[in-house]
């Protein structure tokens, strides 16, 4: 059985009569890297907040391997490494000087504190901006800097709020292969509202939308949401649309920018043999017969195009 090494139960936080997350429940297994997803706006920084035990729940609760963060908050924080949107550095130090800090804010013992940066530079490729100054970084060394001192006491959970906001593309890159890495070692919570960044880091994703949960799965789950019940046709001399319509299982028929077919069929029933047998007998001219597949952008605005908050009042955006 795999070891969860967080768990969040019911999760609601409410501002006045407001709710910015409500009834949001989740795991995290041990060596996994689990994406949060959602709009801005949606809750997510609210969750992490809570998760951290920076913002206390109105109702619900949060187990850090087995130890309730309320009840005893100390022993759980010290087994949570946590990068928020905005980096908590020092910048007027260097990289060495900052990292020895944080370790021991984190109560890292003073005999192993050289140790502890030495393996947090090392693994996040800071080895050779041990002298300077934080200040005088890129961007993504200082993210980087950022990352170093939420490891820097090897916590079982690393969270990271947003970590590639800001960044340019080849720092991009950089960060996610070093979460990749971080995965294999700590459990990982990724906050962020880019969804080719989650495909690309996690291991399973959770969709949230104004404070509610609306997708939790594997990526594979996600994927399969872009595969559907449509077929994408393309005919060098096209049926009339009605007539494509009285194929047996075809819902719905749609014409893109391209003049493709975007073929919309009963769940369960797959048409494309009687399409192919219609356009040879009818030389519709088919060159072109396959599955559609939905942009992750348009599974993201399907999973989150809920009622509006006007018609919510319990609700408010947060983030």
């Amino acid at each position: 059985m795999t070891e969860a090494t967080l768990n969040a139960m019911d999760l609601s936080r409410q501002f006045g009569s407001n709710f910015a997350v409500r009834d949001v429940s989740f795991h995290l297994n041990k060596g996994e890297v689990l994406g949060f997803l959602g709009p801005n706006g949606a809750g997510k920084s609210t969750t992490m907040r809570m998760l951290t035990g920076n913002l206390a729940p109105s109702q619900g609760g949060v187990k850090i391997c087995g130890i309730d963060i309320i009840e005893n908050p100390k022993e759980a924080k010290a087994l949570i490494g946590y990068l928020p949107e905005i980096r908590p550095l020092y910048k007027e130090f260097t990289v060495n000087e900052f990292l020895s800090i944080a370790a021991r804010f984190h109560k890292v013992k003073s005999s192993s504190v050289h140790k502890a940066v030495e393996a947090a530079k090392y693994k996040c490729g800071l080895a050779h901006m041990s002298n300077r100054l934080i200040e005088n970084l890129s961007n993504g060394y200082q993210q980087r800097v950022g990352i170093a001192q939420a490891i820097i006491h090897n916590p079982e959970i690393v969270i990271l709020d947003e970590p590639t906001v800001g960044l340019d593309p080849i720092q991009i890159r950089e960060i996610r292969k070093l979460i990749k890495e971080i995965g294999k070692r700590h459990s990982v919570i990724l906050s962020t509202h880019i969804l080719p960044e989650v495909e690309m880091v996690c291991d399973r994703v959770q969709i949230i939308d104004k404070g509610n949960l609306v997708f939790h799965g594997s990526i594979e789950d996600l994927k399969q949401h872009r595969l559907g019940n449509k077929l994408l046709i393309g005919f060098s001399k096209p049926p009339t649309l009605t007539k494509l319509k009285t194929i047996k299982g075809i819902e719905k028929v749609e014409k893109d920018e391209k003049g493709m077919f975007i073929l919309k069929f009963k769940n369960k029933y797959l048409p494309a043999e009687e399409i192919v047998y219609l356009a040879a007998k009818e030389n519709w001219g088919l060159y072109h017969i396959a599955p559609h597949v939905t942009s992750l952008e348009d599974i993201f605005m399907q999973l989150t195009q809920v009622q509006s908050l006007d018609n919510q009042p319990n609700k408010v955006k947060q983030t």
